[in-house]
This record gives C-alpha cells, sequence and structure tokens, in this order.
C-alpha cells in the first residue's frame, strides 16, 4: 500500500470507523451544545478543525524535541493543554475580530474548545498511533493530516446533528422530549450508525 492509500485509510477512520465523538465519546459538549444551527455548528467546526490540526503540529515537535529530549515525558499532558489553550485565545481573537456575529453565537463553546478531550485526545494519540503496518510511528506529516481528518470527522457530525435537529423543530414532539432530551437520543442514534463501520476493513 502506497503513502496514498495510508492517507486514505487514516482519512476513512478518522471521519467515520473511529470517530472521536462517535466512537470515543470526545468532545460532547460543544457537540451537543452548538449543533442547533447549521452556522454556528460550521463555525466551531472550522475552529475545531484549525485548532486541531495546529495543536497537532505543535504538541507533536514539544512531544518529540522537548519532553523526549530532555526526559520530560510525564509533562505532557500539561504541555498539551498549554499549547491548545494558547491557540484557542488566537482563534478567539480572530473570529471576534472578523466574525462578530459567529463569536456571539458560539458563546461559551469557543473557549470551551481549551477543555475539549477531543483536541487533547487527538495530540495524545498522535504519539502513540503507527501506520498501516502497525510498527512504524506517526511522522510530523502523519501527526498533522491526522489532527486535521479528526477535526473534518468532528465537523461532519456537528453538521449532520444540526441538521437532524433543525428539523425537529418542524415537528411537533412532546414537551418532554425537546431540547436536550432528542439531542441525545439523536447522538445515541447516529453512534448506533456509525459503529456498523467498525466491521470495515481497508
Amino acid at each position: 500500500m502506497g503513502y496514498l492509500g495510508e492517507l486514505f485509510v487514516m482519512a476513512m477512520t478518522a471521519i467515520f470507523i473511529q470517530n472521536f465523538v462517535l466512537s470515543r465519546f470526545l468532545g460532547l459538549c460543544p457537540y451537543l451544545g452548538v449543533s442547533k444551527k447549521l452556522d454556528s455548528a460550521m463555525g466551531m467546526g472550522l475552529a475545531v478543525i484549525f485548532v486541531m490540526t495546529l495543536a497537532s503540529a505543535f504538541t507533536f515537535l514539544i512531544n518529540k524535541y522537548l519532553l523526549i529530549a530532555f526526559h520530560l515525558e510525564y509533562l505532557q499532558t500539561i504541555a498539551f493543554i498549554l499549547t491548545i489553550a494558547a491557540l484557542v485565545q488566537f482563534v478567539e481573537m480572530v473570529i471576534q475580530k472578523n466574525a462578530p456575529a459567529l463569536y456571539k453565537s458560539l458563546g461559551v463553546y469557543l473557549p470551551l474548545i481549551t477543555t475539549n478531550c477531543a483536541v487533547l485526545g487527538v495530540a495524545i494519540l498522535n504519539t502513540k498511533s503507527f501506520r498501516t503496518d502497525g510498527v512504524t510511528p506517526y511522522n510530523f506529516l502523519d501527526a498533522v493530516l491526522n489532527g486535521f481528518f479528526s477535526g473534518v470527522g468532528f465537523t461532519f457530525v456537528l453538521l449532520v446533528m444540526a441538521g437532524m435537529r433543525m428539523k425537529l423543530e418542524q415537528v411537533p414532539l412532546p414537551k418532554s422530549m425537546k431540547g436536550m432530551p432528542i439531542g441525545l437520543i439523536l447522538a445515541g442514534t447516529m453512534a448506533l450508525a456509525f459503529y456498523g463501520f467498525m466491521g470495515f476493513k481497508i
């Protein structure tokens, strides 16, 4: 299998087979909180893609050339969280300046990317992941692309969830099912649907 084939496998795995939201249950807070409207879901998704990709790049370099080089692996989680927090602050300032309406619609969920366990999960798993041969660890490019594909997977399920919730607003649901209850049922149903991809071998 060539490198392009490995990239295809990595993309399909991150987006469908091992989606961080639906198979690892990471990043559920923004997934349930920002999936009420398509525009806010798209804005959050793009922000997460940007942060995940940059975080994968920076954390890989920090881990390889600083933590491992100086035998400071025990500081990995703290170092990664600080890196992600700095990137989120940068994204927050850019969105606030260039898209105030989106910044207002995202509200508290934008700073919550700092503590989004999906972003931290990608950064940590990049340091422990291997290529399709099961022996060769991820290099820098692999880590960055895996972060990007994982962000795309997050955005994909966020947009699907937002589309379904907007459609359900037109349906006369019982009062007790409106809002979060129907959101949790949808999330569980989507997780079951995506679980079907687990049997695929690429």
